[in-house]
């Protein structure tokens, strides 16, 4: 028995170990070396170190795992068996087989000990095309897995610029009450120095302190919403804790960038999604897993063909095999299921029943991605008008702020007309900031829509 076990144990090192994989260290966006964070460098960075990409990646080897398993069932089976066994008959059964030695001049003993060992060999050749469905099913749902990796890539893209960007206006946000209140801190100042004097009256100095507390009350609401963004952006880029770090600051948002939109039209945008989404690329090789499934549904309507081969051997008393102890067997067999209860017709039924879902479901999606890019387009020309109005506000209400701050200082204006002057810069300075990030969000929503954003960050990457 020992010389059996020892023999198993050497031919499965011969074979080969079962190795676990070492658990990897996952990949941490390092921000280290980055002061100024732009939108690019974000979406890159999420791209690397988000979590859910790593688990997307292992469902994609997972696939990969799958077809080598449905491609390893046309190969033959070989399997390696070894018993041993202690048998001690009663003692009505000894001296029945005593007696029977007896009459042949030989002995029994009570205790025996049993061994065998045998190699079989099973190969399917035929199975109603079962393997073959089932190879092209594992083939199919691999291309689905990558495509839904490149779909979680294309929406984290996005995610990662929506955070951004409303991290982003919070950070303008910041700078404009800032603005405000050092506005208010000089107008304090100059109030202050002429009550000194007996120029200006005591109520200006409180009036313009409101306005200050007014400010600075502003000021911390936008750090705080900043803060708030900031968590939300960190977890995006996989940073440990959701701590963005406090010496990075955001790209500032460019008042004077170009809105210029996408110079297509509807129709070429929407086949050009049609042609790119990575979620309609996923829906039609599940349709055509589905066809697989339908063709694996059919193969117990054939019969199943194998030819198997054993070579066994039986020995008793010790594990000394020889050629002696070996007989073999080859055989082919056929099985083929007449009647089963209707399971096997209900069963290619459901498949083609669930080919028929994945098809009407991939027929609304595409309706879907048809309004998004209508919707998107209209929400991009609508922001791109805002842009411009306000830009043009901006001046007129500037001009509108220092006319009234000359007149204040020369005394030939109420510090009403200042106050109600600088909210409206203010306010108007905001909603810029508020129409450029519209704008912003509207283009890189466009783009996911139209599956180019993933396009977009790669070419960002390799110009870097």
């Amino acid at each position: 028995m020992q010389r059996i076990l020892v023999g198993i144990v050497i031919l499965l090192g011969c074979l080969g170990s079962i190795s676990h994989a070492a658990e990897e260290k996952m990949v941490v966006a390092d921000l280290s070396q980055i002061k100024i964070l732009d939108m690019q460098t974000a979406q890159s960075l999420a791209l690397v170190g988000n979590p859910n990409m790593d688990a997307a990646q292992s469902r994609v080897e997972q696939a990969r795992a799958r077809v080598r398993q449905a491609a390893s069932t046309w190969w033959p089976s070989l399997d390696l068996t070894g018993s041993g066994a202690r048998q001690r008959f009663s003692n009505t059964n000894y001296q029945y087989n005593q007696a029977l030695a007896s009459l042949a001049h030989s002995s029994v003993d009570q205790t025996n000990d049993n061994y065998s060992t045998g190699l079989q060999a099973t190969w399917v050749l035929f199975d109603g095309f079962y393997r073959t469905f089932k190879e092209q099913q594992a083939a199919y749902d691999e291309q689905s897995v990558a495509a839904a990796l490149t779909d979680s890539r294309r929406l984290l893209v996005t995610s990662v610029a929506e955070a951004f960007l409303n991290a982003q206006l919070a950070q303008t946000n910041i700078d404009i009450a800032r603005a405000d209140e050092s506005f208010y801190s000089r107008q304090l100042e100059d109030a202050q120095n002429r009550f000194n004097v007996g120029a200006g009256p005591w109520g200006d100095v409180l009036n313009i302190k409101v306005q200050l507390n007014s400010a600075k009350t502003s000021l911390m609401r936008y750090q705080r919403e900043f803060e708030a963004a900031g968590y939300g952006l960190a977890a995006l880029l996989g940073l440990p804790d959701a701590q963005f770090p406090s010496q990075v600051r955001l790209e500032a948002l460019d008042k004077e960038s170009k809105t210029a939109g996408l110079q297509k039209a509807p129709e070429t945008l929407i086949k050009e999604a049609l042609a790119a989404r990575p979620d309609i690329r996923r829906l039609e090789m599940v349709i055509k897993q589905a066809e697989a499934t339908t063709g694996m549904a059919k193969a117990p309507f054939y019969p199943k063909v194998q030819v198997a081969g054993k070579a066994e051997g039986q020995r008793v008393g010790n594990t000394g095999f020889s050629g002696d102890d070996f007989g073999n067997t080859v055989a082919m067999n056929m099985s083929w299921n007449l009647y089963a209860g209707g399971a096997d017709k209900a069963r290619l039924f459901e498949a083609e029943q669930a080919k028929r879902e994945t098809a009407y479901t991939l027929a609304g999606l595409r309706n879907s991605v048809t309004a998004e890019i209508r919707q998107d387009l209209a929400l991009l020309a609508s922001a791109q008008e805002q842009v411009r109005l306000q830009r043009e506000t901006v001046k007129l209400v500037q001009e509108n702020r220092d006319l009234a701050k000359n007149e204040y200082e020369a005394g030939e204006a109420a510090l009403v007309r200042l106050n109600e002057a600088q909210r409206d810069l203010t306010t108007t300075h905001g909603r810029l900031a508020q129409a450029l990030v519209s704008y912003h969000l509207a283009t890189q929503r466009l783009l996911s829509a139209t599956g180019q954003n993933l396009v977009a960050v790669d070419r960002t990457a390799t110009k870097k």
